[in-house]
């Protein structure tokens, strides 16, 4: 036998052996890891379109599952209470925030007849570990600690300094970080917040018994402001925006429709009427707002780093071909404009830095909802579309883009499936709410996927019902808006007034959808 047939024979080996090793089935119990950003919009990221370096994200979405319509529940506190517990927020107790206003679907913390992902991954032998952004109850029986979490590094509130636990507001809010049920004080010397998230999850993902499965919740606060993110972070970016906000969605917007994610029927909405043309901004004033942009990129771009890191410790580990990784976002981009807010505690030092306290305000939130309408606490697209990626070799085929409609509420769902859990009827002697999403299980192998007939939103009075390719939308005090998805996603053109009928009946089918979760009106909560 010659040197060079030798040679093709055991490189003909080497690649059938790699071939076996990439298509091996995952155990009967994957380990899962959830991986959640805050505030992050649609176009964020790169392979949704974005200039932003994020290549450990990108990875997984080429070799694994993307979905297109995959919506949050608008904002944070519900759509952390959809993902723990596969109910709709008010179900959960949370259809607004942390703060209690008397109604028991606005308790502001996870009620006694919900049950989160991990107390149920429990009942199957999951090891469980929560590290980041918490925001579902401040009372202790809705602690991570008590909610079936083995380990635990929280941030109770809606936003801390990345630097520190300095209060955001000046009205008596504090910013409360937990380990277990021990609180702790982050001072100006501490490890930027992504990276403390992230130390934490490996830390505690080394400390596991290597025999049972475990459940990983990463919750970063990036990118929710304040806009404050590493030196060396920033000056990657301090360039990249100098060309404004105008020219960067229309590049976003084309590498969307080339990857797939959008249709080129569906125009790009028309800029935010809030937002000034870019070219009519004074030099100062573009470096300015380029320099904001450049901030929250860079934060973009470190958690990308820091999931890098986890991908990585998975992988020194062995385990890497046997987790489950789930990634999405809790809304939209952010309108926030902190630094008009009277109850925001004011700092103006350098931007970027612990002495600073600001937000990429709406034009820039316009962008990161690209191709979309609105932001953040809205029930349009811009506020409720997220991305999504499920990446595992050997269960979940690869550089697959569906178009499946589907929601945060159908985590769960999908966690049970891949755990072997039945969703049960009571749990440690309470009934629970009946099951609300679905799993997703189907669309790992790329099969058909029944999904949801109909699907509903309610925030502070901002409201939306999806049903099919219909949409009817109204913002508080608006009237409906009715939109045809399949033609016009980007919510361009309302033809409530070409459809009256259809719009009483999805408005009627809304109203018995909030009586039954108990959505009451809100200025009655105010």
């Amino acid at each position: 036998m010659t040197r060079s047939i030798v040679i093709k024979s055991c490189l003909l080996l080497v690649l059938s052996a790699a071939r076996l090793f990439a298509q091996q089935p995952v155990d009967k119990h994957p380990n899962i890891v959830i991986i959640l950003a805050d505030d992050l919009g649609f176009s964020d990221l790169g392979c949704y379109g974005s200039e932003i370096q994020t290549p450990h994200l990108d990875r997984l979405a080429r070799e694994g599952l993307q979905l297109s319509q995959f919506y949050n529940s608008g904002r944070c506190c519900p759509s952390r209470a959809a993902l723990l517990t596969g109910l709709y927020p008010h179900q959960a107790g949370i259809g607004d925030m942390i703060q209690n206003k008397g109604p028991k679907a606005y308790q502001g913390y996870l009620n006694e007849h919900s049950v989160t992902i991990a107390q149920l991954l429990k009942t199957a032998g999951y090891q469980t570990i929560v590290s980041g952004k918490w925001h579902v109850g401040l009372v202790p029986s809705a602690w991570a600690v008590n909610r079936g979490f083995d380990k635990s590094f929280t941030l109770q509130n809606n936003g801390s300094s990345y630097f520190n636990s300095q209060p955001l507001y000046n009205d008596g809010r504090t910013v409360t970080f937990l380990v277990g049920d021990k609180e702790i004080q982050r001072q100006d010397t501490s490890r930027y917040l992504t990276q403390a998230i992230t130390d934490f999850a490996c830390r505690s993902l080394d400390s596991l018994n290597r025999k049972d499965p475990f459940f990983l919740y990463v919750a970063y606060t990036a990118p929710h402001w304040p806009i404050q993110a590493l030196p060396e972070d920033i000056a990657r970016y301090k360039d990249r925006y100098r060309d404004g906000w105008d020219s960067l969605r229309v590049r976003r917007y084309r590498k969307q429709i080339a990857a797939g994610l959008i249709r080129k029927e569906w125009p790009l909405s028309d800029r935010f009427a809030d937002v000034p043309d870019w070219s009519s901004l004074s030099p100062a004033e573009q470096e300015k707002w380029a320099l904001r942009m450049a901030i929250y990129a860079a934060m973009i771009d470190r958690m990308d780093r820091s999931i890098g890191a986890i991908l990585t410790r998975l992988k020194t580990t062995q385990q890497d071909r046997q987790t489950v990784v789930l990634f999405m976002s809790d809304n939209g981009g952010s309108a926030d404009e902190v630094q008009q807010w009277d109850y925001v505690t004011q700092k103006r030092g350098t931007p970027g830095s612990v002495a600073s306290i600001d937000s990429y305000d709406p034009p820039w939130g316009n962008v990161s909802n690209t191709p979309f309408r609105l932001f953040k606490k809205n029930t349009h697209e811009g506020g409720i579309a997220s991305p999504f990626i499920a990446y595992c070799p050997g269960l979940i085929k690869a550089g697959t883009v569906g178009a499946s409609v589907t929601h945060l509420i159908d985590v769960l769902p999908t966690c049970l499936s891949l755990a072997g859990i039945t969703y049960p009827a009571v749990f440690q002697n309470k009934p629970l709410t009946p099951l609300e999403g679905k799993s997703l299980l189907p669309l790992f192998d790329n099969k058909p996927f029944s999904g949801h007939e109909t699907l509903f939103w309610e925030h502070e009075g901002s409201r939306a019902v999806r049903k099919g390719n219909w949409k009817l939308v109204a913002e508080i005090d608006k009237p409906w808006e009715l939109y045809d998805l399949n033609a016009d996603r980007t919510e361009t053109r309302n033809l409530a007034s070409n459809y009256p009928q259809l719009v009483a009946e999805l408005a009627n089918e809304h109203t018995v959808w909030s009586t039954k979760v108990g959505v009451v009106d809100w200025h009655q909560l105010k």
